[in-house]
């Protein structure tokens, strides 16, 4: 018997999961499959298209590879568009033929909308959607300063963030009164706005671009409708999608008055054998825009195709998590309190950024919806909330309150119903990740391998995690300590694979040692750790990806996108003439100066562009980095000791000088503090730090591990009377065990806490050499101490890594910073509503 033929035409994310899905079903093998992609390259994954301008590449983001097409027997005929359909004869007409068809899928997905603009055809004009679209960016940014995004959405901020990691001032352009109009209300959205300017992108809302024409400081001019203009080098356009719906129209399927494929329940259109699925259907007069329904329209068809009658699309879950631009945005259910009689608990921190709203129903026990901004943290307790209709506590208000005023611990696994749908890209359910379990799945890993959640747009990782791990200890397995997803190893692991084996990027470790393209979690902490055993500049372009903001501009941003500068001052000795110079460079620059807790001074309120004019005069005068952007050595807080005070015994002052000295720049998973005290009246508190030493009338005493911060912890007294050598070597030891063996983000009081045998062990280990790597780790701290760079001199020195500091077009206003810093620090406070 001769096999029917199956067309699909269109090879993007929700094609290539329809044909995985269906090759692996009995129908396949009843097919002859042809499948047409109008690119030049084979499916990749969108979701993840800003990594593109990372160092990732096509094979890095590709959804497969040619060889599993032709395993599968399937046709893949890539840059061939198909120009017709004929359903009279069935058949798909492309430049080199007609083929037939039996079955024809539709999966043409969409295109970027650009408004009716008057001179949108510019050359600098670009849209954000292929590979080839970001080849065109790239090149057109090399001789560029500023880019715009016509679009202030989920696209629009993910096409902002790529013009930042290109080297370009980027500014969004917004019709509606707020960015994300679709997933959040009008204090989500400022607090949105606040946090993304605060990280240097301008955006300007409630504007209507008119026309574009050539600039007069810039390649292009936007003129807006209340006119205003703007200067730019290019535009990229990101205003919303359309359905890619012209093949359905030419051949007299039905579409939607807005377009859009209308299909049934099954992805059917109203040709009984034409379906369409993602982005290019119109189901129940709506199209979906999100790579979750569409892959679930795909395993409906595939279904559908196989003869199972149940098979039904019915719609699907919105909700979206995100971080754009850095921060955490998250959206869930009927996020504007639509359906009536529901209410609103709003959460408002304007000093912390961050921004919760639960809408509740009218009887307040069912969670309809919620918006998050600033903290994710919050989402996966209130989307399974949402989701499975589990009742809301008595004070439903504490699902969105920080723990210090009376928030609820997260909803655990335990409290998951079988039902609960852990993953919506794969609609993967508890109930399928116990099943997955039980039949040998013994680690995240496999449990992804077999159910699939958690590899498309991979918002539900954490949930997943918790989830896993929580029913793999019940059966008694130990569960995996893997950093994330990407490497199957801990921070501890990590650091010795980079050591070991030399390797000096993230490039290097992922590709050997991990898989993907690393995430929030594994990048900063690899960043962390090839800093640490390589010491190099932290703006090489390897690393740069690595880094947050602070690290990445080595400053620390302020919540109005100023940033902060704080020099060196080792030990807190400072001479008249550098604090002339300080003051001179506060009153030159406009800054507002503060006494930090370390015995420094912070000068705050420089813009961007400041910051390598006033290093240079800093770094003249005879100061370095002082690493407060950094998780490295901050400060070596010390009282005058025996050079002045009557009650000393040793000089504090010269043993937290030299101790600054050795160990500015050290890396590690966490900022790390010390002091030095002269006697045991403790003024410089040395027992609230890392590492503490308070002197004696034999010597020095040594205390590790303390915490000033969140967890406030006394350090433990760790040796008695030691000279200096022996304090220098017990304190390298100590700092370099506790930087190999942390996990990522840990302070020293929590990491010793995790060690087994606890303080005991860690003597054994550096006291008393138990492990035998005591030189290993002497030699090590040298190394560092020997490589030693002030990194502001680096980047102020070097041409490349001074660009990153170029003049924003709209520089924030300098204000007069004593009243404005004063005024405002006042002015904010969490608010809490409840309506």
């Amino acid at each position: 018997m001769s096999k029917k033929t199956l067309i699909v035409i269109g090879n993007g994310m929700v094609g290539h999961h329809f044909l995985e899905q269906f090759a692996a079903s009995e129908a396949a093998s009843s097919f002859d499959i042809i499948v047409f992609g109008e690119e030049k390259q084979l499916a990749y994954d969108r979701v993840h298209l800003s990594e593109y301008f990372t160092g990732s590449t096509h094979a890095d983001l590709a959804m497969g590879t040619a060889d599993w097409y032709a395993e599968q027997g399937i046709n893949l005929r890539l840059n061939e568009q198909v120009t017709g359909i004929d359903r009279e004869n069935r058949t798909v007409t492309t430049p080199k033929g007609d083929y037939h068809y039996d079955e024809l899928v539709l999966a043409t997905g969409s295109y970027p909308f650009v408004p009716p603009i008057e001179g949108k055809e510019h050359p600098a004009c670009f849209v954000y959607r292929t590979l080839e679209d970001l080849d065109a960016i790239r090149a057109s940014a090399q001789d560029g300063k500023t880019g715009v995004v016509v679009g202030g959405g989920l696209l629009g901020l993910e096409a902002a963030n790529a013009l930042k990691s290109l080297g370009l001032n980027a500014h969004v352009v917004e019709f509606a009164p707020r960015l994300m109009p679709v997933q959040l209300d009008d204090d989500g959205g400022a607090v949105l706005r606040s946090k993304i300017e605060e990280l240097g992108v301008q955006v300007h809302t409630e504007k209507a671009t008119t026309a574009i024409v050539e600039g007069d400081e810039a390649r292009l001019r936007m003129n807006f409708s209340d006119d205003s203009h703007l200067e730019t080098d290019l535009i990229v356009f990101s205003a919303g999608i359309r359905p890619q719906d012209t093949l359905a129209r030419q051949s007299g399927l039905d579409v939607g008055e807005r377009g859009g494929i209308v299909i049934d329940n099954q992805c059917t259109t109203s040709d009984p054998h034409i379906h369409a699925i993602g982005e290019c259907a119109l189901w129940n007069q709506r199209i979906f825009g999100l790579v979750a329904p569409g892959y679930t329209m795909a395993r409906t068809l595939s279904a559908a195709l196989n003869g199972d009658s149940d098979a039904a699309f019915t719609g699907a879950d919105m909700s979206t998590k995100l971080k754009l631009l850095g921060v955490d945005v998250g959206s869930i259910g009927d996020a504007h309190g639509q359906t009536p009689g529901a209410r609103n608990i709003r959460y408002n921190d304007e000093q912390a950024g961050h921004y919760r709203r639960m809408v509740v129903s009218s009887d307040g026990k069912k969670l309809l919806g919620a918006i998050l901004v600033g903290d994710n943290s919050y989402y996966d307790t209130l989307l399974q909330y949402a989701l499975n209709g589990i009742d809301l506590p008595e004070n439903a208000e504490s699902l969105i309150l920080p723990e210090s005023q009376g928030g609820a611990p997260a909803l655990g696994p335990d409290a998951l119903p079988e039902t609960a749908s852990i993953c919506s890209c794969h609609n993967v359910t508890k109930g399928d990740i116990c099943c997955a379990i039980d039949a040998g799945c013994s680690d995240l890993g496999s449990v992804k391998g077999e159910t699939k959640a958690s590899t498309g747009c991979g918002g539900c990782a954490a949930l997943l995690k918790n989830v896993v791990d929580n029913e793999l200890e019940k059966r008694g397995v130990e569960v995996s300590k893997d950093i994330c997803e990407h490497f199957p190893y801990s921070r501890q692991e990590l650091f010795h694979l980079v050591k070991v084996n030399g390797i000096r990027s993230f490039r290097s470790l992922i590709r050997q040692h991990g898989k993907g393209y690393g995430c929030d979690i594994c990048k900063p902490a690899v960043g962390s750790i090839l800093a640490t055993c390589w010491n190099d500049h932290i703006l090489a372009s390897d690393h740069v990806p690595l880094q947050d903001t602070n690290d990445t501009f080595m400053a620390n941003m302020q919540k109005n996108g100023t940033y902060s500068i704080v020099p060196r001052v080792p030990g807190g000795e400072i001479t008249p003439d550098k604090l002339i110079v300080l003051g001179q460079v506060a009153k030159e620059y406009d800054l507002y100066t503060k006494i930090t807790g370390g015995q420094r001074i912070d000068l705050f309120g420089a813009t961007l562009t400041e910051l390598p004019e006033i290093w240079e005069k800093l770094i003249a005068a005879g100061f370095e980095t002082g690493h407060a952007y950094g998780k490295s050595l901050r400060t070596v807080k010390s009282c005058v000791g025996s050079t002045w005070c009557r009650y000393g015994v040793q000089d504090s002052v010269g043993m937290a000088i030299h101790l600054e000295n050795r160990y500015k720049g050290l890396r590690a998973p966490h900022k790390i503090k010390l002091a030095v005290s002269g006697c045991t009246r403790e003024c410089a508190e040395a027992q609230s730090k890392d590492i503490g030493v308070i002197a004696t009338d034999k010597g020095w005493n040594l205390y590790v591990c303390g915490n000033g911060g969140m967890r406030p912890r006394h350090a433990d007294l760790f040796a008695t009377d030691l000279n200096d050598e022996e304090l220098i070597r017990a304190i390298d030891r100590v700092l370099m065990f506790y930087v190999r063996t942390a996990d990522r983000l840990q302070r020293t009081s929590v990491w010793m806490e995790n060690l087994e045998g606890g303080l005991d062990y860690l003597k054994q280990v550096v006291l008393e050499d138990s492990l035998g790597i005591g030189e290993e780790l002497e030699q090590h701290m040298e190394d560092i101490v020997g490589t030693y760079q002030c990194e502001w001199k680096t980047a102020v020195e070097d041409p490349e890594k001074r660009k990153r500091f170029r003049e924003f077009v709209n520089a924030p206003e300098k204000k007069d910073p004593v009243q404005e810093w004063t005024t405002e620090r006042d002015q904010r406070r969490p608010v809490l509503e409840s309506a």
